[in-house]
């Protein structure tokens, strides 16, 4: 089975090298703190994550929501005014319209049994 890279490489080392860049942008650029790089480590993950689903062609929705939680929880992290409860009606957005997007996806696997009446003499 091939291995999926980006750029050439294996996932896991852009991984490493986009959380050297944030780390070296937090010393010297926006001095962020140990969360918010957790946060942003986080979002280029599941980013990553829904690359490999995609090019897998493995399904998307788990990879989707995780990703979108992941934005959700970055936007709190730097500053974004966003109570549980929103968090939660924006989440359930995002389920529904994966849902919404899965049913156009999948297809039976036989197809619909059709109905066939026979007439009845009465």
């Amino acid at each position: 089975m091939p291995t999926y890279r980006i750029f050439g490489r294996e996932p896991a080392a852009v991984l490493a090298f986009i959380s050297i860049l944030v780390k070296l942008a937090s010393a010297y650029v926006f001095h962020a703190t140990e969360t918010q790089q957790a946060t942003v480590n986080t979002v280029a993950a599941c980013a990553v994550a829904v690359l490999i689903a995609i090019s897998a062609h493995d399904s998307i929705g788990a990879a989707v929501f995780n990703f979108a939680q992941a934005l959700v929880a970055a936007a709190v992290g730097f500053g974004l005014k966003l109570d549980a409860d929103h968090q939660a009606l924006w989440l359930s957005l995002v389920t529904v319209v994966i849902g919404l997007w899965s049913r156009t996806q999948v297809t039976a696997p036989t197809p619909a049994a059709t109905a066939v009446t026979t007439p009845r003499s009465v």
